[in-house]
């Protein structure tokens, strides 16, 4: 019979959470109506990304339609491109539509979907190991990270896993929601 770890991990496994969000989020990017291959006009580039947030928000997450959260969309996407390209990250991502490099337009839409699967995954993952993590006494707490060090143990650093394992028992929720990202890496050796 599987234990509740077992149960948590099988919830949190990568073909369950970031596979799956990501299939879906491509499944919203390949839906979305390319209307142009370069912008370059900056109301018309905002726009096209508030568009594209809110269709794969839509699409994935299965959230109505609003347009009045333009603001929320445009805030997401310019921490995303700010992220990547630096404090200028939004100014740099308009010249890349404009000018059509790195991928021009779709390249753009392509990093703004890939973040947002990660931020989905992230939040579906985080969901599951805090509820796991907060239902369990101090006793199963333990008990929970000397199973996971059993079971996993060979898969994490060396200085988590050494001595008592206290950085394991302080940051556990972290490493379970690490785990599926080292279960996918672990997977992808093999191919």
């Amino acid at each position: 019979m599987p234990s509740k770890l077992d149960l948590l991990l099988e919830s949190i496994d990568p073909a369950r959470t970031l596979d799956r969000v990501s299939a879906s989020v491509d499944r919203a990017v390949n839906a979305f109506s390319m209307r142009r291959g370069a912008i370059d006009n900056w109301d018309e580039f905002e726009r096209y990304l508030v568009d594209f947030c809110r269709h794969i928000e839509h699409v994935t997450l299965k959230f109505p339609k609003k347009t009045e959260e333009t603001k929320v969309y445009w805030t997401r996407c310019s921490n995303i491109l700010s992220d990547r390209y630096g404090p200028n990250g939004v100014k740099n991502a308009f010249d890349i539509v404009r000018n059509g490099k790195e991928g021009g337009l779709y390249g753009i839409l392509k990093l703004i979907a890939e973040k947002m699967t990660e931020q989905y995954a992230r939040n579906e993952i985080s969901a599951h190991v805090n509820q796991y993590v907060n239902n369990l006494s101090f006793d199963e707490l333990e008990a929970a990270v000397a199973e996971y060090l059993k079971k996993y143990g060979h898969l994490l650093p060396r200085e988590w896993t050494e001595g008592s394992a206290v950085r394991i028992k302080i940051h556990f929720a972290r490493v379970l929601e690490k785990h599926p990202e080292i279960i996918r890496q672990m997977r992808s050796v093999g191919r």
